[in-house]
Formats: structure tokens, C-alpha cells, sequence
């Protein structure tokens, strides 16, 4: 892995590229080597498979390191740092957004909500420091108009919109998810 990307503006995220050898057999590509993350402890991995047009986020964990690494593909990426609507030491979201290539990486720190758009079929692995329990899975509208994710046009579909999951489509407005964790805790 290497970290030859420009840096993110955004607190503990990071971007860089997936090293690939190729020879007349194919290829060969080393996705994570724990001595060049000795601080993350990854216990599930998953890859997810997208059609161009699926837009998946925005997605928000409060306990969970994510590592993205573009298998095959090209997907639209935002960023949204919540951390200093919830620490009182912000007003308003920061966001940030790349477009990342096969073999490209990034590591997103918790209290950083995450989206893509596959802007064409996109294989996406990911290694995570949680395994899933949906306690921690937690989001807000991609579309939410007080974020602004300048989100691309996308592949023809019906209605001309990303296509989403029944989650993603109905999570609420930024400002509700940071009152409900900003409110009081349970007994």
C-alpha cells in the first residue's frame, strides 16, 4: 500500500493506492499489511458489488474504522466530517470529495459519514474494525441540501436519480441524526 495521493483535508482520513504487479500470468495486488496500520485492529472484511447509477451513504459509525480499496471500477466518494457538529467545535459539516480508480484506498476514521456513487460496475472491498451487529449503522439523507455532496449526474435510469436502497432513501435530514446522538442518553 502505498500513500501516494494528495492528502485529505479531512482529520485522520487518508487516501492511497493498492501497488499491482502484472505479468503474462495476470496480476497480483497485497490490499492490507498490518505493519503499515499497526493501530487498526480489522476483524470482518466484505465486498460489495454495485451497477453504475447505485449510490450507497450517507453512511455515519460512531465505533468503526472503515479501509476501502477499489477492486475494478470507478466510484464518486464523499466525505462528510460530522466530529465537529457533535463536539460543539464546528457549525456545520466538512465535506470532501475524490473519485477513486481500481487499486485506489482510503481509510475512514470513525465520525466520518461516507457515501459512493458507482459511476460504472464497481467492485468495493472493504475491511472494518467492528463486525456487524447494526447498532453502529447509522446515516443521513445523500441528498440533504444543508451537507451539499456535489454529487455527479448519473447514469440513465427511470427517474434520472441514483438508484438507493429502502435505507438510504428514507434516512432523515443531517440536523435530525445529530440531535438523536447529541440528545440524552438512555437510563
Amino acid at each position: 500500500m502505498t500513500t501516494d495521493r494528495p492528502p485529505s483535508a479531512l482529520l485522520d482520513v487518508r487516501f492511497g493506492a493498492v501497488a499491482r504487479f502484472d505479468d503474462n500470468r495476470g496480476s497480483f495486488r497485497e490490499l492490507w499489511r498490518a505493519s503499515q496500520m499497526p493501530d487498526e485492529r480489522f476483524v470482518q472484511a466484505n465486498i460489495s458489488t454495485s451497477s453504475a447509477g447505485v449510490l450507497r451513504g450517507l453512511h455515519y459509525h460512531r465505533r468503526q474504522l472503515d479501509l476501502w480499496i477499489v477492486a475494478r471500477g470507478r466510484a464518486f466518494v464523499a466525505l462528510v466530517d460530522v466530529r465537529p457538529l457533535l463536539t460543539g467545535t464546528g457549525f456545520r459539516a466538512l465535506v470532501e470529495t475524490r473519485e477513486l480508480v481500481a487499486d485506489d484506498w482510503l481509510v475512514i476514521p470513525a465520525g466520518v459519514a461516507h457515501g459512493f456513487m458507482a459511476l460504472e460496475p464497481l467492485e468495493l472491498i472493504y475491511f472494518v474494525t467492528n463486525e456487524y451487529d447494526g447498532s453502529d449503522e447509522l446515516g443521513f439523507a445523500w441528498d440533504d441540501p444543508a451537507v451539499g455532496v456535489p454529487w455527479p449526474d448519473v447514469a440513465p435510469t427511470a427517474d434520472g436519480r441514483p438508484i438507493l436502497s429502502d435505507r438510504d432513501r428514507t434516512n432523515p435530514p443531517l440536523a435530525e441524526l445529530v440531535a438523536r446522538l447529541q440528545g440524552p442518553s438512555p437510563g
